[in-house]
């Protein structure tokens, strides 16, 4: 295998796959990028066995091969040499000779047969989103994952492809966050499938804002193919979660006593200063709304107390109800919107926040000391 590529082509293959690659692993080929250089393209290959990556860049082929290299050392030396072409040439022995300018290097290899093969879809089903489409919803539902080992099934976005619709939802027991698009559904293809968080966070990173995402999925395994004007880009695999996600639709109120129209930013900044007199032990900010204001407070005895004023159209009953602050921002940060809607029903029910846009947060409040 001979090729010539850009040092930026190179080292925009190597970051788009080594994110999956662990710095402890049993298989010594875990640790290896795979490259395969055919045509005009080198395609780079990473996995950890649960996750695979793929991403294709241009290169000059002039022996086309495929070997495994070593991907932390090969992203150190190719984001240390000068800028241009850098010459790579592997040898029988998967020995790989790497040359750019006055540099050289040599770095041994594995070969390609002993890399674990890529997860092929016999019998897959297939919904297209577009790029943008899946980034916005993502960034309205991950955060709200749980990172609870010992409630697998909330760690990863559970999906659904039904009814012409295409659903996220995210949830770790104390806060639930749920979005949906229309989307074309055969009903061939409808499903329920659960998205582990590793996958999601390399979706998450690679997604772009223009082209295509085909996502195909199987009994066990996901694929997200993303592409933008005939271009490849990422292809990401996953095993899916096994199990069955909890019934989301119970949590969600079925009514509200109280509605709030809220400024998006200003709300925000208000608990982001507020948070700042919490602690680990006493982790809640106080909300009492009263006739046009809403009153932000913070009292934790080794910090300090915070006292913040929002003034807006309220109407409605003079009552208080207490938030963890972190999960309360979570959702302002995401959206993008100037207002948000805020229901609650008492001091003890979950609150939900709203948008124009299709997204719905659930929140369960804490006691009040």
């Amino acid at each position: 295998m001979k090729i010539s590529i850009a040092k930026e082509q190179l080292l925009n293959g190597l970051q788009a796959v080594q994110n999956v690659v662990g710095t402890r692993t049993t298989l010594p080929i875990l640790s290896n990028v795979l490259l395969s250089a055919a045509g005009n393209r080198l395609e780079l290959t990473a996995t950890d066995l649960d996750v695979t990556i793929s991403c294709s860049v241009e290169a000059t082929v002039h022996t086309p091969g495929r070997t495994t290299i070593p991907v932390k050392k090969l992203m150190g030396i190719a984001r240390e040499l000068p800028n241009g072409d850098i010459d790579l040439e592997v040898d029988a022995k998967a020995v790989c000779a790497l040359q750019a300018g006055s540099s050289y290097y040599r770095i041994n290899g594995l070969s390609a047969d002993d890399f674990p093969p890529i997860p092929v879809f016999k019998q897959s089903r297939a919904v297209t989103l577009g790029q943008d489409q899946l980034r916005a919803m993502l960034k309205r539902t991950s955060f709200a994952v749980s990172n609870d080992e010992n409630r697998y099934v909330l760690n990863g976005i559970f999906f659904s492809f039904k009814d012409k619709k295409a659903t996220l939802v995210a949830t770790d027991g104390r806060r639930l966050a749920f979005t949906d698009e229309d989307a074309e559904i055969p009903e061939e293809n409808q499903a329920d499938f659960i998205v582990p968080t590793k996958a999601i966070n390399e979706v998450n990173r690679l997604v772009g804002t223009v082209g295509q995402v085909e996502i195909k999925f199987s009994e066990n395994q996901v694929s997200f193919a993303m592409a933008a004007e005939g271009v490849p880009g990422a292809l990401i695999i996953s095993k899916l979660v096994e199990g069955n996600y909890p019934n989301y639709s119970q949590v969600i109120p079925k009514e509200c006593l109280e509605r709030m129209t809220l400024p998006r930013e200003e709300f925000l900044s208000a608990l982001k200063r507020a948070e700042l007199m919490t602690s680990e032990k006493s982790n809640s900010v106080k909300l009492t709304f009263s006739r046009n204001q809403l009153a932000i407070t913070a009292n934790t005895p080794e910090v300090g107390e915070a006292r913040e004023i929002l003034t807006f159209n309220y109407k409605g009953k003079d009552f208080a109800i207490a938030f963890n602050p972190i999960y309360l921002m979570d959702p302002l940060k995401a959206l993008e919107t100037d207002e948000v809607y805020f229901e609650l029903i008492d001091e003890l029910s979950p609150g939900v926040v709203k948008t124009s846009a299709p997204f719905l947060y659930v929140i369960m409040p804490m006691r009040m000391s």
